[in-house]
């Protein structure tokens, strides 16, 4: 604001001086013309012209008592008192005055120079004379008879000279230089409120930041954005996008976000939501990424500033967490088959304790015939993948503690080997909770069934459950709150239905709910799920006939029932 002053203020001082030189150049050239005109119609009159061409014929010198009640004395004196002026003073061709304001002056020749007027020339300047510095006007007296402004065959015959003295050639200085005055004050006044409105609106407008302050800020600002590895996108009170960091565009490939709002650049509902309300999300697919998204309020001074969205790729945390679901499906199955093992040894032990070893060496060999515990799985044996199977059967051992009986279709058929096991191991356990936890909650005898298809690489999934069903106004799907529980954590109180299904569309499949169930006792729901991509080559030695796929599942690609 400072500046901005001092800027205005040479500013009005450079114009103050300018408007004072040209107030004054115009009261100076105001003063001359006056001047010349004034002696322009003295030097016309024809009574002037008549006397002094007579006086100028006459060779010898005029006396000045004799010129001082002469009529061009009179006629001077007469112009003087009425014009104002300084002098007015008539002189023949050898300059020696005939009409003067001071009579003793009369007869003698002027003090400036009058060749050039007597060349027939007129001059206009400002000189000392005997009346002190004056602006003057000198007009050649051209005599009797001759025409126009410089006759051709005529010489000057004396001279007028007019004066204004400077006093009074400045009597409008004083109220040009209040004028000037005034309007410069009026506008470094003017400058003054300007700056100091626009500084009251700049310190609004940066929240009270001051330009130094500013470019820290930037300079930090650019620094976090970029060093960073989340994405940061900030939204102003009208959940326009102000700022985007590389790391935000990447994950949610945007190109130019700015100045757009969220709807606009198809953001994922669950985003949005969190956006909208200012809270954290779950994990969202987006293209080959799970994100989090967690959105903070802003504000400053007691004014909402916006949003801020801070997205986390959690892609590779999600995949390692289904890998440890997986690893500890599998330590709880090992844990039961150890548990059972020790029962068997301990049969074996009370036998040789007994002293019938004949009966523990039977026992024994049908042990060793049977080889490992068996899963507690009915048909189990209808799924060729190892890891598949594994996987199954860790969740029948611990359905099995929960009292739930888990069986596998005897409709299915699974020859092709497991390709992709993280997003397998991720939707199946999370459909199979879904539905033990369904089971659990309803009436005996409790049991969950799956069903596994294998059709060309996409892996087709079906899980019932005996539990009471979904009901018929919950969207299982939907991420959010209903009546203060998560909707995640409708059916069964499960979780993880809607990342199944964005971790299933990722490759192209699809999770659904096959039937709502809860028609009939022990009829619960089934949900269905193929997901894309994930078989690898069936071998050419178990290669099936060709033939319709099971229950028509080989081709369901359609989310609804």
């Amino acid at each position: 604001m400072l500046v901005q002053l001092a800027t205005v203020a040479v500013v009005v001082a450079a114009c103050v001086l300018v408007f004072v030189l040209l107030g004054i150049q115009q009261l100076r050239a105001a003063a001359e013309t006056s001047a010349l005109n004034i002696a322009r119609t003295v030097a016309v009159d024809p009574q002037v012209r008549a006397a002094v061409a007579e006086i100028s014929a006459d060779p010898g010198t005029p006396r000045g008592a004799d010129l001082r009640d002469a009529p061009l004395q009179d006629l001077a004196a007469d112009v003087t008192a009425r014009t104002g002026t300084l002098f007015v003073v008539i002189t023949d061709d050898h300059g020696i005055r005939l009409a003067h304001p001071d009579p003793a002056l009369l007869g003698q020749p002027v003090s400036t120079d009058f060749r050039e007027v007597l060349a027939g020339n007129e001059v206009v300047t400002w000189q000392q004379g005997t009346l002190g510095v004056s602006a003057r006007a000198k007009v050649p007296i051209w005599p009797p008879g001759a025409e126009g402004v410089r006759p051709a065959n005529a010489s000057p015959v004396g001279e007028v000279s007019v004066g204004f003295e400077p006093a009074s050639v400045f009597d409008d200085l004083p109220a040009l230089l209040g004028g000037v005055a005034a309007a410069a004050g009026a506008g470094v006044l003017l400058a003054a409120v300007a700056g100091i409105m626009l500084r009251r609106r700049w310190e609004r407008l940066t929240l009270g930041l001051q330009p130094e302050e500013l470019v820290a800020l930037v300079q930090n600002q650019a620094a976090v954005l970029d060093g960073v590895g989340d994405g940061v996108v900030a939204l102003d009170d009208d959940g326009v996008v102000r700022l985007c960091n590389e790391a935000a565009r990447r994950m949610l490939g945007l190109e130019e976000p700015t100045g757009a709002t969220l709807e606009q650049l198809g953001i994922a509902p669950a985003i949005l939501a969190a956006a909208r309300d200012g809270t954290a999300s779950e994990g969202v697919v987006v293209g080959e990424r799970v994100l989090y998204a967690d959105a903070q309020p802003v504000r400053r001074g007691g004014r909402d500033l916006g949003t801020v969205l801070i997205v986390r790729d959690r892609t590779d945390v999600a995949a390692l967490s289904e890998r440890l679901d997986t690893v500890r499906a599998m330590t709880g199955a090992l844990r039961v088959q150890r548990h059972e093992f020790a029962n068997r040894l301990h049969v074996a032990v009370g036998m040789l304790d007994a002293d019938r070893p004949g009966e523990a060496r039977e026992f024994l060999g049908e042990q060793l015939h049977r080889g490992p515990v068996d899963y507690p799985v009915e048909n189990i044996d209808r799924i060729g993948d190892s890891l598949l199977h594994a996987l199954i059967g860790a969740h029948g051992l611990e359905a099995g503690e929960r009292g739930v009986r888990v069986s596998v279709d005897p409709d299915s058929l699974l020859l092709a080997p497991l390709i992709e096991v993280e997003d397998v191991a991720a939707v199946l356990g999370n459909l199979v909770d879904n539905a033990v936890r369904a089971a659990v909650e309803g009436a005996p005898p409790r049991r969950v069934q799956i069903g596994c298809f294998g059709d060309g690489h996409d892996l087709v999934l079906t899980v019932a459950d005996s539990g009471a069903g979904v009901a018929a106004d919950i969207d299982l799907f939907s991420r959010g709150r209903r009546d203060g529980a998560d909707i995640d954590r409708v059916h069964g109180l499960g979780v993880g239905l809607p990342l199944s299904r964005e971790l299933a569309r990722r490759r192209g499949g699809e999770v659904w709910l096959i039937a709502a169930g809860g028609t009939s006792p022990h009829t619960g729901a089934v949900f269905g799920a193929r997901l894309h991509g994930v078989l690898g080559d069936v071998p050419a030695e178990d290669s099936p006939e060709p033939g319709p796929a099971p229950d028509g599942f080989a081709d369901r690609r359609d989310p609804t029932p």
